[in-house]
């Protein structure tokens, strides 16, 4: 769940990832705690305080050590929000189900990853940083990758696919934590087609109608090629 074509997000640009390293340092007395436990005490704190909670004193106090302790197994805040996104992501496991068609395969991966940022708000806003990609979040590329298998498209614009998909699902999930827009005590006096089209606002579309048909025309729009004029 990474954007394949690689854009950055903070921190990481130079930094060994996680992943080649052990889990923790040779120096130091024998670990109380593993990385194991680490990430698991980071991600409940995430969960219900908001990722901004989520520092190495306040993971340590969760833990009932001091912050020191964690940098015999993590080097920065930056390692351990690595962690914590692969970690969620393997969350994701079983995959859907084969379909028949690879629109409804990718559109059954689009709801399940929507259904994990709503379970961890704060994933939408670590999920694009390149530096978290680790190995659960290349199981799942290499998961859509295998579905779009048989689509006759370049490799390339697949990338680009699934980064939009995650770019679009991730949107949608922000915009169920945000909510409706309110006009509540403004004045639209000076916004005449603004009130022209609300007043011609039939009944809403069903959130779950307006995510299928988003993605579906995205997909077909980006993988299926143009017929020849």
């Amino acid at each position: 769940m990474t954007d394949a074509a690689g854009r950055s997000g903070d921190g990481g640009a130079g930094r060994q990832p996680i992943w080649a390293r052990p889990e923790r340092g040779t120096r130091g007395p024998a670990p109380t705690h593993s990385r194991e436990a680490i990430v698991a005490a980071a991600i409940t704190l995430a969960d219900t305080e908001g990722l901004a909670a989520v520092s190495m004193r306040a993971v340590a106090g969760a833990l009932g050590t001091g912050a020191g302790s964690l940098y015999r197994y993590l080097s920065s805040r930056d390692d351990l929000l690595d962690l914590m996104t692969d970690r969620v992501v393997g969350e994701l496991r079983p995959y859907p189900p084969e379909q028949d068609d690879w629109r409804d395969e990718m559109l059954l991966v689009a709801r399940q990853q929507l259904a994990l940022f709503r379970a961890h708000p704060w994933l939408v806003d670590v999920i694009q940083r390149p530096s978290g990609v680790g190995p659960e979040s290349l199981a799942w590329f290499d998961n859509c990758i295998r579905i779009l298998e048989p689509v006759p498209c370049a490799v390339t614009t697949k990338f680009e696919a699934i980064a939009v998909l995650t770019g679009v699902v991730s949107l949608f999930a922000r915009s169920e934590a945000a909510g409706s827009p309110g006009f509540a005590g403004i004045d639209l006096g000076a916004y005449p087609h603004l009130v022209a089209a609300l007043g011609r606002v039939g009944p809403p579309t069903p959130p779950t109608d307006l995510f299928e048909r988003t993605l579906r025309s995205l997909l077909t729009g980006l993988l299926t090629p143009a017929s020849p004029r």
